[in-house]
């Protein structure tokens, strides 16, 4: 029997644009090891030289490494992966997106010309998604992996990335030459606030007895003092646009993060998502209007009884329905982001949910599940184990964050209160809320203000509208990162897609659909996009790669 993917015929494009092989490229090798060889290389190649102690972001180093990246992407082509097995064919498109990447990055989205967020350096906190959300330079600190006060060799790894930032605020003025005035005026912010987390470095166990240290310290707040003047000062000339339009959005989701949707696709998916949502939640209150309301955490004590509660719940609930195996390292790593008590008029969006009920945003942090198996399980492919470049996992991180609120909800979770079935549909209006906007910024069709207003306007009971600083955030993240805004429903959407064709493929065999296999399986293929661990677990491709690929 013909299969085909239970989705919108703009598939059927997605794989016309992303051939792989050209006629003209004689094939070289069909060894899988190849492959493997060629990525470590890549890798290699994709970490730039230092110039005066920081990665080289220079035009002139990058248009005298193009001939180098060429040769890779050719010997790439020439890998003939036809006779492989899916997985392994997997494997060769991730690089391809990824060598896609780069190319994107230095001909259009150009961070270190246009963004001075780029420049920022000090990260203190992990991020919920493999690699930090957006476009990050070669020499970046992370402080959360430091453990204080510090053992010699941990000062030395850290002395030897504070050291990093002056020369780099030096080089951002020679390479940020962009217009692009609203991502300038916007990248201002991180970087002020990297001087705040280098300040803040003096109150660590051990740093301000080490004179060493502490120098270090100094001189990156003053290289970074100095880098935010003459940004401010350069703003007052920024006069361009900061979208990249809707023709390279597409080029980029297509054969970048392997999202088989256009711009216009995505639009119409999160307009739907977002009506939807809203008419779900008025339904929901109709539904419950009877029933006592939710009464939000009020104290400390309240916050740590309801936040026990619902980890314990959720944890239960994922064991006892079989909704996924639960691995030993799954309660450890959700306690870790179980939250505190904050006043109400301290909470942004995502307080509010969490102090009602905090099984929605829980069940959101599947993100730390899926990261725990990183560290502990990782995939068995070289090619998978580390993050995938260019934020190319978000459709299967956000968008397996996202989907799964909803479908742990379908699938019973909130059967002892339905009024928590009302956070998840205004969860899903703002994500929906919020990437709209991003389309419509990218295609400079909006401003990030303008943007930034159906962000707001568009969540419902005005909970958008409580704390400025995370839709400033969002809206700016989403303008540096092409797709991130749309990956949480779109993610959602491709997620469903691979779970009906899942069902679909279980019902041809008079099997039933178990849940723990779907889950299982997207877990151990590890963080890529959805449009491969859909093709890897189902074993159903686009016609048009099929015949490609024979």
């Amino acid at each position: 029997m013909k299969r085909i993917y239970l989705t919108f015929p703009v598939l059927f494009l997605f794989f016309v644009y992303c051939q792989p092989v050209s006629n003209s490229v004689q094939t070289t090798s069909t060894n899988y090891q190849e492959l493997v060889t060629l990525f470590k290389s890549w890798r290699t190649f994709e970490t730039p030289p230092f110039r005066d102690g920081a990665p080289d972001y220079t035009a002139a180093t990058f248009e005298k490494r193009l001939p180098e990246f060429k040769k890779l992407q050719e010997q790439l082509l020439a890998i003939d992966y036809s006779n492989w097995p899916i997985e392994q064919q997997v494997d060769w498109r991730i690089v391809w997106a990824e060598m896609n990447g780069y190319d994107f990055n230095h001909r259009i989205l150009k961070p270190w010309v246009r963004d001075p967020a780029f420049y920022t350096s000090i990260y203190t906190e992990r991020s919920d998604v493999p690699a930090h959300e957006g476009p990050t330079h070669h020499g970046i600190t992370d402080i959360w992996t430091y453990t204080f006060p510090l053992a010699p060799q941990e000062k030395t790894r850290l002395l030897n990335s504070l050291k990093i930032i002056p020369p780099l605020n030096e080089q951002a003025k020679l390479n940020l030459t962009g217009n692009a005035k609203e991502l300038w005026i916007a990248g201002i912010r991180p970087i002020e606030a990297q001087s705040n987390d280098l300040e803040d470095m003096f109150t660590l166990a051990g740093v301000k007895e080490d004179a060493e240290l502490t120098g270090a310290i100094e001189n990156a707040i003053n290289s970074t003092n100095d880098l935010v003047s003459w940004l401010t000062e350069q703003a007052k000339t920024k006069t361009g646009p900061s979208g990249i339009g809707k023709e390279n959005y597409t080029w980029y989701q297509q054969h970048v993060h392997l999202v088989p949707l256009t711009w216009e696709d995505e639009v119409m998916i999160l307009k739907r998502e977002l009506t939807r949502a809203w008419a779900s939640l008025k339904l929901e209150e109709h539904r419950n209007r009877n029933l006592p309301s939710l009464k939000d955490a009020s104290s400390p004590e309240e916050y740590n009884a309801m936040a026990e509660r619902s980890a314990k719940s959720l944890l239960s609930f994922l064991e006892k329905q079989e909704i996924v195996t639960v691995k030993d390292y799954f309660e450890p790593a959700l306690r870790k982001h179980l939250g505190v008590f904050v006043p109400k008029e301290k909470r942004n969006f995502f307080l509010i949910t969490e102090h009602y009920d905090a099984r929605p945003l829980y069940s959101h942090f599947y993100h730390w599940f899926e990261l725990a198996r990183m560290d502990k399980e990782p995939p068995p492919s070289e090619i998978r184990r580390a993050p995938l470049l260019y934020n190319i996992f978000d459709s299967r991180n956000e968008g397996t964050a996202t989907a799964v609120e909803e479908m742990f909800m379908q699938a019973g979770l909130y059967d002892d209160d339905p009024h928590v079935r009302e956070i998840v549909y205004i969860m899903i209006a703002q994500r929906a809320a919020r990437g709209l906007g991003s389309l419509y910024a990218h295609a400079n069709e909006m401003t990030m203000e303008e943007a930034g207003g159906i962000h707001s306007d568009y969540t419902p009971r005005g909970w958008m509208k409580t704390e400025k600083e995370l839709l400033k955030f969002e809206q700016h993240l989403y303008m540096r990162q092409p797709g991130y805004g749309s990956s949480y429903i779109t993610g959602k959407y491709l997620l469903e897609n691979a779970l009906a064709d899942f069902g679909k493929m279980k019902e041809a065999n008079n099997e039933p659909l178990q849940l723990r296999e779907f889950f299982d399986q997207l877990n151990a293929i590890g963080s890529i996009p959805i449009s491969l661990g859909h093709w890897q677990m189902t074993g159903i491709a686009n016609p048009l790669l099929e015949k490609q690929m024979k």
